[in-house]
């Protein structure tokens, strides 16, 4: 009897191991994080270049390797070495899920731990010791501590110091400058040569302003390159430092010429917008550019997670007040998430006497009209607390893309009302914005994007802007919602202008969340397996083109 109770746990295992249905831990894991993987959806990101000449071809080969760099470079800025995962990783899935998001943490879930064992990201990532604390940053007198191109490392005994990129990745800034100066001396376009070369420039000396106004010359070139430390979204301690990445672009230069006429209006649209006249006093920068593109390859932050589909750069003020900024368009990322992800929500979450409004059109415009947007406003406070990134510090992310997003969607008022956008209707550009927040405030409401979605949301439904549906879908109120445009707009300026740090923070505390009623909506666009975002199959296969060995001429540090 003994013998048979011993025996009778083991028989009850087998036979749980037997029935269909049962499932192993590391099954059920497998599942979960198939589950995760399935949330992008894969995109070959590809474009026509067989109209491009020769040396233009090897060119973009060149600069692939470059992003390769970029890469390797923001893995040790988000996480540090990649195959250390390897160690900790017990399945396939993980290590695919985390090559996503550079590292163990989920983007779409507010960096919460991908693999078992791993504790919550840093909000420094790695650009700050990890044992520092903000009150010994703040305490530390070093001028250059804020400098987005420093990380902050700890000296032999213990003490902050501040490290130059170009000392920090010296290695890989003159491999890269190499190659990147290999690749000007095929460049035809002069301005792409210039460019190249200032860049090339900016990564040893770590000065990048001259290589910035170089860009903004650069406008004829058919391939454009944005590389190096860019944009400072992974800092969410401080939002000061910023990471490496690289965006290979083609110029689509028949919708290009569409947008140009758009520039002119900058400076009056500037004028008028609905704030008191110290709050739109700058002036955009008569330089301004808006461009359409196809992209060509992703390499590091902009690659990491959710991808981005527009561009506005340069981010130095200086710049942008002396010779304005360029908003580049990437058509075929914008059409993927578009075809993919924006329509399907729609069928679900927006009612059915407006789903006809949601159109890529008018997609394309919202988006175009964001980044026209962001060099619009203010950049330098009213009240002498300097620029308005530095006064509302980790919060200036989160408030400027809301102000994007708002003051996008006026420009679009505006040029609807005036003539200047005839295709549509208005209405079209008010239910593909609110459609376009469902998608996404689905990156997670870490994410300065996602935050700022949850500002506008929260707005927009105390001002009456829409309606929820018994059936589960929302109706925009088109009358409230171009008044809630207006007077949202007016909010968000006037904290950037005053530099009103305690208001900023204020305000992202109590509406920055994720409202119960939109994340059980949220849940059931994912359990329909709906892709939250796109993920791409990219480089010299996909688009046609032979890998290209740069002539070496510059000798690599010792």
């Amino acid at each position: 009897m003994m013998r048979m109770f011993l025996r009778f746990p083991l028989l009850l295992l087998m036979a749980a191991v037997m029935v269909p249905g049962c499932v192993s831990p590391e099954e059920r894991r497998v599942k979960e994080m198939r589950a995760k993987l399935d949330q992008y959806k894969e995109v070959t990101l590809t474009a026509d270049v067989s109209w491009l000449s020769d040396e233009e071809r090897d060119i973009i080969s060149i600069l692939i390797d470059v992003a390769t760099v970029m890469d390797n470079i923001f893995w040790s800025q988000s996480y540090g070495d990649p195959f250390t995962m390897l160690e900790t990783a017990e399945i396939q899935e993980e290590v695919d899920y985390s090559a996503i998001n550079y590292g163990p943490w989920d983007r779409l879930d507010d960096n919460a731990p991908i693999i078992p064992g791993y504790e919550s990201k840093p909000p420094g990532a790695n650009f700050y010791p990890h044992d520092m604390t903000v009150g010994e940053f703040e305490a530390w007198s070093d001028q250059s501590k804020s400098c987005h191109y420093t990380l902050i490392e700890r000296d032999s005994y213990g003490k902050l110091v501040s490290v130059p990129y170009s000392e920090a990745y010296r290695e890989q800034h003159w491999m890269v400058a190499d190659m990147m100066r290999s690749a000007a001396r095929m460049a035809e376009d002069e301005g792409l040569k210039r460019y190249l070369n200032k860049r090339a420039e900016a990564l040893i000396s770590n000065n990048y302003q001259p290589s910035d106004f170089a860009w903004m010359e650069m406008r004829d070139s058919n391939i454009d390159f944005i590389v190096g430390p860019v944009e400072t979204y992974e800092d969410r301690l401080f939002g000061y430092k910023a990471a490496h990445q690289a965006l290979i672009l083609l110029k689509d230069r028949e919708w290009s010429a569409r947008l140009d006429a758009f520039n002119e209006m900058l400076p009056r649209l500037q004028r008028e917008l609905p704030v008191p006249d110290q709050y739109k006093s700058e002036v955009p920068g008569s330089e301004s550019d808006i461009g359409v593109y196809y992209a060509l390859y992703y390499a590091g932050d902009c690659n990491a997670g959710p991808k981005t589909i527009a561009v506005n750069l340069p981010n130095d003020p200086e710049v942008k007040s002396r010779a304005g900024d360029r908003k580049l368009q990437l058509k075929n990322a914008m059409e993927a998430k578009f075809d993919h992800i924006l329509v399907p929500i729609s069928e679900m979450l927006i009612d059915e006497s407006q789903q006809s409004h949601i159109t890529f059109d008018a997609f394309f415009e919202n988006v175009t009209f964001h980044e026209v947007a962001h060099g619009m406003g203010v950049m330098n406070t009213i009240n002498g607390r300097g620029t308005v990134r530095e006064a509302l510090r980790e919060h200036y992310a989160v408030i400027e893309e809301a102000k994007a997003d708002v003051m996008g969607l006026y420009l679009v008022s505006q040029l609807y009302e005036e003539g200047h956008i005839g295709s549509g209707e208005l209405m079209d550009n008010y239910v593909t914005f609110f459609a376009g927040i469902f998608r996404s405030s689905r990156f997670g409401a870490g994410s300065a994007h996602g935050m700022a979605n949850m500002l506008a949301m929260n707005y927009f439904a105390s001002e009456g802007a829409f309606e929820y549906q018994k059936n589960g879908t929302y109706l925009v109120n088109f009358e409230k919602m171009r008044d809630a445009v207006v007077s949202l707009l007016r909010k968000i300026i006037i904290i950037q202008g005053d530099g009103d740090y305690e208001a900023a923070s204020a305000w992202i505390e109590q509406d920055a969340v994720m409202s119960t009623m939109l994340r059980r909506d949220l849940d059931r666009v994912n359990a329909a397996g709906i892709p939250v975002d796109i993920v791409f199959n990219q480089g010299r296969d996909v688009l046609g083109i032979e890998r290209r060995r740069p002539e070496r001429r510059v000798v690599e540090p010792d």
